[in-house]
């Protein structure tokens, strides 16, 4: 009789590998974690998949990781035909990994700051193929303590991404005030009692205390998580309508400003500081490549989230082929041309009513008056 079907001679099924959901509301602080978590030797065999929202993408060009191991999905939010982007993604990599063209052991997707996370859980646990072959390690929500409290307030997405978490990590506290962090602490304990919340600013947020978290068990969460894992079983059949990958719904949209000449750090200086003044409450994300006049070859990245703008950070070199200065902007109820021709007014674009560029360079702030 043959002893091909016995189970000894069954081939083992591959071990599991963990998938970890780094999620978190617009200039939450995800890459900036993300980029703390790959130094680590702990991670030095991971897989990254990136998702960005709009039609330009920067992120993974500011992920300090070099390796062949990284996806971009530049699709849109996670949701509508984006999942089935991440399970191409997700297949692709097994692939890879199945006929030795790369090496990993575990996967970390960093989804975009607009993401509502159950299409991603729903993907992650209920795909038959990538169910054999994943499990979800975790949720790592990432809250900015500055602007937590005032973003779980206005957006639903935010708070499904503080409710689905096993660990939530705090950024910013040491920008914040004591009364912004306990205002932002005492939202997230309503929401998420049984997740512990970890400082990044004092050094908190390891890999050790943020992954092998277990598998997700909806169970463990708060009711409302279960309804929309549930509702996600049955968005499928008539989920079909248009999606503009630059716009989030009717008041959220997202879109780029792109410059190949060099621009004066004090023009860029004054550009920034008049659109927070005028327009920081709805601008709820600026990130950005800039090409400085003083230092062509050196670009700075810049971090914007509503009146915070974080002190430039200055790359050592372009992170690709593309010097142009590129600012992309994540905005609510804010016309692209607002900020537009606010931004051609600094930088001197011919138009009929304004001056000429060289006297535009000599005084950037001519055309709103003068100071």
């Amino acid at each position: 009789m043959s002893q091909s079907a016995t189970p000894s001679n069954r081939q083992t099924p591959p071990t599991p590998i963990p998938l970890t959901v780094l999620t978190g509301f617009l200039g939450a602080g995800k890459t900036t974690l993300l980029n703390r978590l790959l130094k680590d030797s702990t991670l030095a065999n991971t897989a990254v998949i990136i998702n960005e929202f709009g039609d330009v993408a920067l992120d993974h060009l500011l992920v300090e990781y070099i390796g062949d191991n990284m996806v971009l999905l530049q699709s849109g939010c996670l949701c509508c035909t984006m999942r089935g982007d991440l399970v191409d993604a997700l297949e692709t990599l097994l692939r890879d990994l199945d006929n030795h063209r790369c090496t990993f052991n575990r996967v970390l997707l960093e989804t975009t700051g607009l993401a509502d996370p159950a299409p991603v859980l729903h993907t992650a646990m209920s795909h038959p193929y990538l169910l054999l072959r994943y499990r979800l390690d975790g949720v790592v929500t990432v809250v900015d303590a500055v602007n937590g409290d005032a973003t779980l307030a206005a957006y639903a997405e935010s708070i499904k991404q503080v409710a689905v978490a096993d660990r939530i990590v705090l950024t910013k506290t040491d920008l914040a005030d004591p009364a912004q962090c306990e205002r932002t602490l005492g939202r997230l304990r309503v929401l998420n009692p049984a997740a512990p919340v970890l400082d990044s600013a004092k050094g908190e947020a390891s890999p050790d205390k943020l992954l092998g978290s277990g598998l997700f068990d909806p169970g463990k969460k708060i009711p409302d998580v279960r309804k929309w894992l549930a509702a996600e079983a049955y968005s499928g059949v008539d989920h079909h309508h248009h999606h503009d990958v630059n716009r989030h719904d009717e008041h959220i949209g997202s879109f780029v400003l792109v410059s190949s000449e060099a621009i004066p750090a004090a023009t860029l200086e004054m550009f920034l500081e008049l659109l927070r003044a005028t327009h920081g409450t709805k601008l709820l994300r600026l990130k950005g490549i800039v090409k400085l006049a003083e230092m062509p070859d050196s670009p700075i990245v810049i971090h914007g989230v509503q009146h915070v703008f974080h002190p430039p950070a200055r790359l050592d070199r372009w992170p690709d082929d593309d010097h142009r200065t590129r600012l992309v902007f994540i905005t609510r109820d804010l016309p692209e041309s607002v900020v537009r021709e606010l931004f051609e007014a600094f930088l001197g674009v011919a138009a009929p009513d304004r001056p000429d560029r060289a006297a535009l360079t000599e005084n950037p702030l001519t055309p709103f008056g003068g100071r």
